[in-house]
């Protein structure tokens, strides 16, 4: 089941150059920064409420990130809900015709458990599944 918007996902040119302004605009300091070496990104986690913002920068030239920002612009890139049981609800949206990125989840960020949903079956929007890891 979806419990919530967890995050909404920001790609940018340089965390460095743009933190500052997520922050002042928020009104909230960034709580975490690391490197998703399988994605080729390095992220930065800002607190707003109950959700956050993710702010996103390329590590390598053929990352998702890279390949999106070379469209020309910086800005929203997805939308992630947290859920209950992230294994059944990858089989659950595959049964109602979801085209998934990724079959079975992965690590991700902020000790979550992940995986995407592709645009081409939400109406454009690039959607990303999360829920937190059981240590």
């Amino acid at each position: 089941m979806i419990k919530k918007i967890e995050h909404l996902g920001i790609a940018v040119d340089s965390i460095e150059e743009s933190l500052n302004v997520y922050q002042t605009l928020l009104g909230a300091e960034c709580y975490k920064e690391e490197q998703v070496v399988s994605e080729g990104v390095k992220t930065a986690f800002i607190r707003v409420g109950e959700s956050k913002i993710e702010l996103l920068e390329a590590t390598s030239k053929d990352s998702p990130i890279a390949k999106f920002l070379e469209k020309g612009r910086q800005g929203f890139h997805h939308v992630a809900f947290e859920v209950d049981d992230i294994d059944f609800e990858i089989e659950r949206l595959k049964n109602e015709g979801f085209q998934l990125i990724h079959t079975s989840a992965k690590d991700g960020a902020d000790n979550k458990r992940i995986a995407f949903l592709h645009p081409k079956s939400t109406g454009g929007l690039l959607v990303e599944l999360c829920q937190e890891k059981i240590s």
